[in-house]
């Protein structure tokens, strides 16, 4: 079994305003995620945050002291809690001897503490696909699937500027409790293709996404960078970016897609934004 992990570190904005789109793409996106029988995984420097994607085979999939190594603990969530959503196949995960089923759209918390976690593939030939983000914590919470039921939907945008969506929440304070993470994820209706506009910042808090349902010619356009200092990144199927305190995030796809955020930082109010004026972007 292979893990492979990347690095993220910490880019100013000022850096990142000179950079080509081959700079960008290597500081803020996580170009492959989902390999068979696979760890890959990026450690970020922005608050933290790790990123993994893990898609069992035929075996049963550990996570081993490889990722726990890059945190500097005994096992990764010894300080650490973590969240995924699962958007491949039927699945299950174990930890610490606890069977967890996560089905396709399911989320899983688990919290600090856990030892021992496998990831599993009911159907090798249809195999999961969870997407994991995990973050620095100080408290242990219970652990929990989070369905599509149990998740909060949100009804958002309008036909009319194509950016009709679903947003569920369900890592939340209003689902469960947890210590600074924050999941979910956001669907485009049909014909609708624009997220997350107007652009808005939170300089408290860093933010990730990982893209998906999306068509093998087609691709979504992520918008980031300071308001006055636009730039984009071309992004393809299951492949994640890396969203500043400093950076807008939003874009517009060929087609509608899905997509899973997360968030870590000061505080958990998801309310806590600002709005950018579409006149003010550059």
């Amino acid at each position: 079994m292979t893990t492979t992990i990347e690095t993220r570190h910490a880019v100013h904005y000022s850096q990142s305003e000179r950079m080509t789109s081959a700079e960008l793409r290597e500081n803020f996106m996580i170009e492959r995620l989902f390999v068979a029988g696979e760890i890959h995984a990026a450690y970020t420097h922005y608050d933290r945050m790790l990123i993994a994607g893990i898609m069992p085979a035929s075996s049963p999939i550990q996570i081993g002291p490889e990722l726990a190594k890059v945190v500097g603990t005994d096992f990764l969530l010894e300080r650490r809690e973590l969240g995924l959503i699962n958007i491949g196949g039927k699945g299950k995960v174990t930890a610490d001897g606890t069977v967890y089923d996560v089905d396709f759209q399911d989320g899983l918390y688990l919290g600090m503490g856990i030892k021992d976690i496998s990831f599993e593939s009911a159907d090798p030939a249809a195999p999961a696909k969870f997407y994991i983000n995990s973050a620095p914590a100080h408290a242990n919470f219970p652990s929990r699937v989070i369905s599509k039921a149990d998740a909060i939907e949100n009804n958002l945008g309008d036909q009319l500027t194509c950016n009709k969506r679903k947003l569920y929440q369900y890592i939340h304070p209003k689902v469960l409790p947890t210590c600074q993470l924050l999941m979910g994820l956001t669907r485009l209706e049909p014909g609708s293709v624009w997220n997350t506009m107007p652009a808005h910042l939170h300089d408290r808090r860093m933010e990730a996404y990982v893209y998906f349902e999306i068509p093998e010619e087609a691709f979504v356009v992520h918008l980031m960078g300071r308001p006055q200092a636009t730039n984009h990144l071309i992004i393809r199927n299951e492949q994640a970016v890396v969203s500043p305190p400093w950076s807008i995030h939003c874009g517009s796809g060929t087609g509608s897609y899905a997509f899973i955020w997360s968030m870590a930082g000061d505080n958990q109010s998801f309310t806590d934004m600002d709005f950018v004026p579409m006149k003010e972007l550059k």
